[in-house]
């Protein structure tokens, strides 16, 4: 089968740029509870957002999505925007629940119900960034469950884990209400993420029981 090919490069000199700016801040950063380095989340969430026909601005957004959030703070989220464009920062900046130190962070719980309640007022792009990472985080919650039973959860400090899947459950449903805004090209992933979180609590509920609350209280 022959290959492919286009005028011009859709990945330019930025995407190489924000590369080498990604991997040297994540440099010692590893997966929760492993140790593969931190940077593969960040190509695969790079992957998935081209496979959605995202834009150089949004692969590149996805490789920068955890800068802030991780240890940069207000200084990266500068620097971003300097290097890369007002657009990228905005990515970055929908896709972090926090900008601030690790001490001043909000309580998880906080959080996790801000960063899903705006998901009405994210930009198409944000939200696929953030389907990305989201998928490629619940694909691997997945396959450690599997492989390594109950023990996985302590990764998280959730005990049984509960907390996580309620999230990702939400998630899902979120997406799913926002995927008329997202495009055709994000549909399969939205719904392969649906899959990822079904057989997550289908797996849970077979080794625990039912889960004791389904989703966030919103009321």
């Amino acid at each position: 089968m022959p290959e492919f090919f286009t005028d011009t490069p859709l990945l330019t000199q930025r995407f190489d740029d924000a590369l080498h700016y990604a991997i040297a801040h994540h440099a010692l950063q590893l997966r929760k509870g492993t140790p593969i380095p931190y940077a593969a989340h960040l190509l695969a969430v790079a992957s998935l957002v081209l496979e959605m026909h995202g834009d150089e601005d949004e692969a590149i957004g996805a490789l920068l999505h955890d800068v802030v959030e991780d240890g940069g703070g207000p200084p990266a989220l500068a620097y971003i925007e300097a290097h890369f464009g007002a657009a990228v920062a905005g990515i970055v900046l929908a896709n972090s629940d926090s900008v601030t130190g690790e001490a001043e962070k909000a309580p998880w719980y906080e959080r996790k119900r801000a960063y899903i309640a705006a998901f009405k007022h994210k930009t198409p792009a944000a939200l696929r960034v953030s389907l990305a990472d989201k998928l490629h985080n619940a694909r691997s919650i997945l396959i450690d469950y599997r492989t390594h039973g109950e023990d996985f959860w302590a990764r998280f400090g959730q005990g049984k884990g509960l907390a996580t899947r309620v999230y990702y459950r939400e998630l899902a449903a979120a997406f799913e209400r926002e995927a008329p805004r997202m495009g055709e090209h994000a549909a399969p992933a939205i719904g392969e993420l649906r899959r990822v979180v079904d057989a997550i609590t289908a797996l849970a509920e077979e080794r625990q029981g039912p889960d004791t609350r389904v989703s966030f209280d919103w009321t």
